[in-house]
């Protein structure tokens, strides 16, 4: 397992319960209802797409024990066997699923224009398993010296070309377009419930600007997404951030018992056990509630469950086009976890050999969006598309 500085775990459980059951009834789909598509040529209406964090695809994926949900998922819907993290740690990821390029950084800092980080990854005595697997001088130079408000494309720039609707939701967030690194605050002490890192729209620069309207629909998770469900107002895209430990990466046994969670922080070693039935739970919950929704009945839906990365405990391999370092060594995030579920049905397992830019790609390719950086080069893109829809759906 990941060292006690590489896995920070924490959770807020009764931060979804009241939040989440509120929506659990369907209704009609109302006037403030997302945006019919424009030009999706069939492509689904709704979109969700919910990050997990930090484990290896044999962690969660036969684990019956701790994950029955989603081994329930796995086994009913669509699964990607050879999925793969694009690199360490968890941030790149991130940009790298709503920007076709992991932005050639290596660690988890906060946004700004001012902020510079040397890399935590693929670095001598970085603690973790990527430590024997070195960057060019080239890399580490560039991801040193690289600020991390980036102006380059990203998804939201497509979805807004074509007139489709989107909304971040963030758990833990203090409040819309919040610059906050981690939140709440507790008896005096900052609990990371909500990290930044796990936010990727705060690091590019069309959306993350003083009197920004896109920064109004970066969102708290909480109540905001039930009652949007509820309403019939939940847009096409739908990006969801779930807290520290119901996303599986929990924080430190001390932050942990401030919110009377022990189960969420990180054992001294051996398997997580607590934080993998934690988010097993918040998955069972959520995916109920946009199953029970409008929205999930309103077209074509599908929900994309992904895992930004592995913990470290299996390898460094990495999917089409994971960065490539000194010697050759590839630079990736060890194969993950990813499963879509569609309302349409349908079992797939899928083998092709795919990662973050291969989700991006495919609802690029669902919503005719074009393409942005690494998605725009894939030659068998066809190949993983089963994930997302079932032939002849």
């Amino acid at each position: 397992m990941i060292q006690a500085g590489k896995r920070a775990r924490s959770w807020a459980r009764t931060m979804l319960l009241a939040g989440v059951a509120a929506a659990t009834s369907v209704g009609a789909l109302g006037a403030g209802a997302a945006q019919a598509h424009v030009g999706t040529a069939g492509g689904p209406r709704h979109i969700f797409y919910i990050m997990e964090e930090n484990h290896a695809y044999d962690q969660i994926i036969g684990n019956t024990q701790d994950a029955p949900f989603i081994n329930e998922l796995a086994a009913q819907n669509r699964l990607a066997a050879d999925f793969h993290g694009v690199t360490h740690p968890s941030l790149p990821n991130y940009l790298a699923a709503i920007s076709g390029d992991f932005q050639r950084i290596f660690d988890d800092c906060a946004a700004g224009a001012n902020i510079t980080c040397a890399p935590e990854e693929f670095v001598p005595d970085s603690g973790d398993g990527t430590s024997a697997t070195a960057l060019t001088p080239a890399q580490a130079a560039t991801a040193a010296s690289t600020p991390h408000l980036f102006p380059g494309k990203n998804i939201v720039d497509q979805l807004e070309a074509k007139g489709l609707s989107w909304k971040a939701y963030e758990e833990n967030l203090p409040s819309p377009g919040s610059e906050v690194v981690n939140a709440p605050v507790v008896n005096g002490t900052t609990v990371a419930l909500y990290a930044q890192k796990h936010n990727p729209f705060m690091y590019f620069s069309d959306i993350n600007y003083p009197g920004s309207p896109r920064l109004s629909k970066i969102v708290p998770f909480e109540g905001t997404f039930a009652n949007d469900l509820r309403r019939g107002t939940v847009p096409n895209f739908s990006f969801i951030a779930p807290n520290q430990c119901h996303d599986m990466h929990g924080i430190s046994p001390s932050q942990a018992a401030l919110v009377n969670l022990p189960t969420c922080g990180y054992p001294d070693s051996g398997l997580d056990h607590g934080a993998i039935q934690l988010g097993d739970q918040w998955l069972a919950q959520t995916v109920a509630a946009i199953k029970h929704s409008a929205a999930w009945h309103d077209g074509t839906a599908e929900i994309i469950i992904a895992w930004d990365e592995n913990d470290y405990s299996v390898d460094t391999s990495g999917g089409p086009f994971s960065p490539i370092g000194a010697n050759g060594a590839v630079l990736g995030g060890g194969p993950a976890p990813l499963i879509v579920v569609s309302n349409r049905g349908g079992h797939v397992v899928n083998d092709v050999p795919t990662d973050h830019y291969s989700t991006l790609y495919a609802i690029e390719k669902m919503w005719h969006l074009g393409c942005l950086v690494n998605t725009c080069n894939f030659a068998n893109g066809h190949a993983f598309m089963n994930l997302f829809r079932v032939h002849g759906s």
